[in-house]
């Protein structure tokens, strides 16, 4: 039998995270033109959008193999596709959309009673 996952909350969040690590890539790169003018914080602000975007592709990734933890890993998703606004406008809008839908998925996932009971002997 099948194990009981979160496979939309895990697509969604996945695809999130990758809309908001290939904004925050592509602004790093265009940003580096610019550093001289943005500083040692705008190095900082562009590094945060790949951050941001691994830790929601973390997240999304450890809610699929976890699902015992979808609670902890969806709450995870949740705040980084918020905070991803700042560095990558939450990846083009579409990141943080798909981010946050996944996430608030992952935390209100219920697992089947088949798989709550696996392992358990019927009531006699």
């Amino acid at each position: 039998m099948a194990e009981d996952k979160p496979t939309a909350a895990f697509v969604l969040s996945l695809i999130g995270g990758i809309f908001v690590l290939l904004v925050g890539i592509f602004e790093a790169v265009v940003g580096a033109y610019f550093l001289a003018f943005l500083g040692a914080v705008g190095a900082v602000v562009l590094f945060l959008g790949v951050v941001w975007g691994l830790l929601m592709i973390v997240g999304a990734v450890m809610m699929y193999v976890k699902p015992e933890q979808h609670t902890v890993w969806g709450i995870i998703v949740v705040v980084f596709s918020i905070v991803s606004w700042y560095p990558t406008l939450g990846g083009f809008f579409i990141g943080f959309i798909l981010g946050l839908i996944g996430g608030i998925l992952g935390l209100t996932f219920k697992p089947s009673a088949h798989a709550t009971q696996s392992g358990t002997a019927p009531p006699s």
